[in-house]
């Protein structure tokens, strides 16, 4: 059977915190339950993880801390995926845990189609107010201001770039936010202020955060109330327009900027598409972009 668990002998181990407690007694309990909807003995569970049966057992009463690649060989062994085992909070309804699998199963255009049919049938929004909420999302430099503002008073709504609200109901700017909150101080407070805007202004052009679309509750949110535009350009573009601008940050102390900033948008690109139009900039003059963009809002 593989090692269970390496402590340092220089160092005694800390004694968890209650919500570590409570987190790994909910772990060894769906590690439990999910061998007796089996039918699985501790033996047998050991035998197709490769897990041994005392290390099992510990997990199963809330005292072993297990690792990723144990767990991950415990969850293949069960047939179950990893995350269903390591899920914050209470166990999913049934239904979800069905409806997930059947998700699974759809090739990336049939998603896409059930996602929009989810939307449609149980987004909540009415699609007309919907789409007098427009939300622009993409990097840094890709026009979202410059463009937001020009389509804001074409359309004649109020222009609203969330990173200021942010700042606004912090009172501090957003560096300093990240300093004394952390990324995840930082993404609550996005959060309620997408939601104080979706409150107080029913028609609006909106400036996204770059990194808004990496928060799934947040983006799905923005994606369900608004109708929402993804500005794409080059890498290259992306950074020429931010050092246009005069913010050298991006360059500075970072010889790999270009390969982060490639990689980012790789990273985020299929969440960018997700968006209900793509306006592609790269190339292109700021009026000519804007007459796409404001073709893509009118679009029926």
């Amino acid at each position: 059977m593989k090692d269970t668990l390496v402590l340092s002998p220089r160092l005694a181990p800390e004694k968890p915190r209650a919500s570590e407690v409570a987190y790994l007694k909910r772990l060894g309990d769906r590690v439990r339950q999910a061998r007796a909807r089996r039918g699985m003995t501790r033996k047998i569970l050991a035998r197709d993880s490769g897990v041994s049966e005392r290390y099992l057992a510990q997990l199963e009463t809330g005292q072993g801390n297990i690792s990723i690649l144990l767990l991950r060989d415990i969850a293949r062994a069960l047939d179950l995926p990893l995350e269903v085992l390591v899920l914050e909070g209470h166990d999913p309804p049934v239904d979800l845990v069905h409806a997930t699998a059947l998700l699974r199963g759809l090739r990336p255009e049939q998603l896409l189609q059930a996602r929009q049919l989810l939307l449609e049938r149980f987004g909540g929004a009415d699609q007309a107010a919907r789409r007098s909420r427009v939300a622009l999302v993409g990097l840094r430099g890709a026009g979202k201001s410059t463009l937001g503002k020009r389509l804001a008073e074409k359309i004649e709504v109020p222009f609203i770039e969330l990173d200021r609200v942010i700042e606004d109901v912090s009172g501090v700017a957003l560096g300093a936010i990240f300093d004394l909150y952390g990324q995840s101080g930082f993404r609550r407070l996005e959060r309620r202020c997408l939601e104080q805007v979706l409150e107080q202004k029913p028609k609006f052009v909106l400036a996204t955060g770059g990194s808004l679309v990496s928060e799934p509750e947040t983006f799905e949110r923005l994606l369900t109330m608004c109708y929402t535009v993804w500005l794409r350009a080059t890498p290259e573009e992306h950074m020429q327009r931010v050092l246009a601008q005069g913010d050298v940050r991006p360059m500075a102390d970072n010889r790999e900027s270009m390969s982060d900033l490639r990689r980012i948008l790789s990273v985020r690109e299929p969440l960018y598409r997700m968006a209900d139009q793509t306006v592609n900039t790269a190339g292109h003059t700021l009026n000519e972009s804007f007459k796409s963009l404001l073709k893509a809002v009118r679009s029926t």
